[in-house]
């Protein structure tokens, strides 16, 4: 059921006034009253952000309620206006609805009609009301102050990316995989004035160069086989918004000129199409790799590298920003908490240090997840110790005196226990290269690991 709604009635007849506040009232609804226009505009200025329907006369004596409707909407922009005559005809409804009324009434229509429109104009205003709080929450979620740290490398990315936001020159993000590019794009255009305007991202590493150009750019029927109906491509799902270009070094060459051409001119041209598509879009492209390097190597066009480098945001790896991990962990494990309905996960000051210290190849996403097994693995209660910690991030901590259990130098288990990590630290944890180096099974590795405590 949905929740009572708040109700202002405009009007200068006091027993009609009264008459439809009672009807309503019936119904769940709670009513405010107003004589006049001055009264009714000083009662929805105090209860703008309780007031969903007004019901306002179209003839008052200080005012007609077609020309109050915007002053109305100015000052509660969520709340639906229905407007009440004695004598209701097309052109005044007509003019009701442009000027911004949900609906229009005929004074002495039967209560179930008023009960239905009043009803119909509730529910839009609660849905306008949903929208605009998701909106916000979005917003909040992909702003820059949503971004955890206060590190010089995170500052300075933040600072450039927060200048060229509100423009619409294109921007590459350059930086490793897994350090928060797409977060970064996605708070570049809700700053912008395209803001609640599409945000269309694309990896254009998940696809092949086919898939890829039908993806971006669509096609016409009858374009190639089983091209069955027209297709629109994202570039022009993205109109008046963003779209956002993730791992752009792997764009086919062919790709990157059709690309350019939108870059240059907004407009491209649809597989089987004869004529172009006009678009208006911004562009913010991300990489992991040295782009200006590939463009003189011959790899990527050197001429669609400068159309992107307009603006260079170097978003910085997870090792650039030590300093944020701690606010980081604190973030994720109250974001696991909610998830997974449990207290926030406690670190231990050991473990805490441990998550410092580590090289993080991941980056940001790999600590999330780290955090997220964490949060899964741990009892109740129980702080997270280096022990809960992965294998690869207790043995980058280890050294040849701190390992735990086989301490005899003079035995073989200790020199195996600490050529075992040694390979393990040069490879960065990865199971499968260290047990190739070491010539032995994955399964053994696990088990060795298993054995000495690793």
């Amino acid at each position: 059921m949905p929740t009572p709604a708040t109700l202002l009635i405009i009007d200068d007849e006091p027993q009609l006034r009264q008459l439809l506040a009672r009807v309503l009232e019936l119904e769940g609804y709670t009513v405010l009253q107003a004589s006049d226009a001055q009264r009714g505009l000083e009662t929805l200025r105090q209860y703008a952000d309780d007031v969903l329907v007004i019901l306002s006369d179209v003839k008052l004596p200080d005012g007609h309620g077609v020309d109050l409707v915007p002053r109305y909407k100015a000052l509660a922009p969520l709340a639906e206006v229905v407007l009440l005559t004695a004598y209701g005809t097309v052109p005044d409804s007509v003019q009701a609805i442009k000027a911004g009324a949900s609906d229009y009434l005929v004074k002495g229509d039967a209560d179930e009609q008023l009960v239905a429109v009043v009803a119909r104009a509730a529910d839009k205003a609660r849905l306008q009301r949903q929208v605009a709080a998701l909106e916000k929450r979005v917003g909040l979620q992909y702003s820059f102050a949503s971004m955890i740290g206060t590190s010089a490398a995170l500052t300075q990315a933040k600072t450039m990316a927060e200048q060229v936001a509100p423009t619409d020159a294109t921007v590459l993000l350059e930086g490793p995989t897994g350090s928060g590019k797409e977060l970064f794009a996605q708070a570049i255009h809700q700053a912008s004035l395209r803001k609640g305007k599409p945000f269309v991202a694309v990896n254009c590493s998940a696809f092949s160069r086919e898939l890829l150009e039908s993806e971006l750019f669509g096609y016409r029927r009858g374009a190639f086989t089983g091209a069955m109906a027209d297709k629109k491509g994202l570039i022009e799902e993205a109109h008046l918004g963003t779209l956002f270009l993730d791992e752009i070094g792997e764009l086919e060459l062919g790709l990157q000129a059709k690309l350019l051409r939108v870059l240059e001119g907004q407009e491209f041209i649809k597989t089987g199409d004869t004529k172009p598509t006009r678009v208006n879009v911004r562009l913010v492209a991300a990489t992991n790799r040295n782009l200006r390097l590939e463009a003189e190597q011959g790899r990527f066009r050197a001429d669609l590298y400068y159309r992107l480098s307009v603006v260079v945001v170097a978003v910085p790896a997870l090792s650039a920003r030590r300093a944020d991990i701690p606010a980081l962990v604190v973030h994720f494990n109250r974001h696991f908490a909610a998830k997974l309905r449990k207290q926030p996960l406690q670190v231990s000051p050991e473990a805490l240090h441990t998550l410092v210290g580590y090289a993080w190849p991941g980056n940001v996403r790999e600590l999330k997840n780290v955090l997220e097994r964490a949060a899964i693995l741990t009892p109740a209660e129980t702080p997270l110790a280096v022990g809960g910690l992965p294998v690869e991030l207790q043995i980058a901590t280890l050294g040849p005196d701190t390992a735990p259990g086989f301490d005899d130098e003079r035995s073989l288990h200790y020199v195996e226990k600490q050529h075992i990590i040694r390979i393990l630290r040069d490879v960065a944890g990865n199971k499968t290269e260290a047990a190739r180096q070491l010539g032995i099974g994955l399964t053994t590795l696990y088990r060795k690991v298993q054995e000495y405590g690793l």
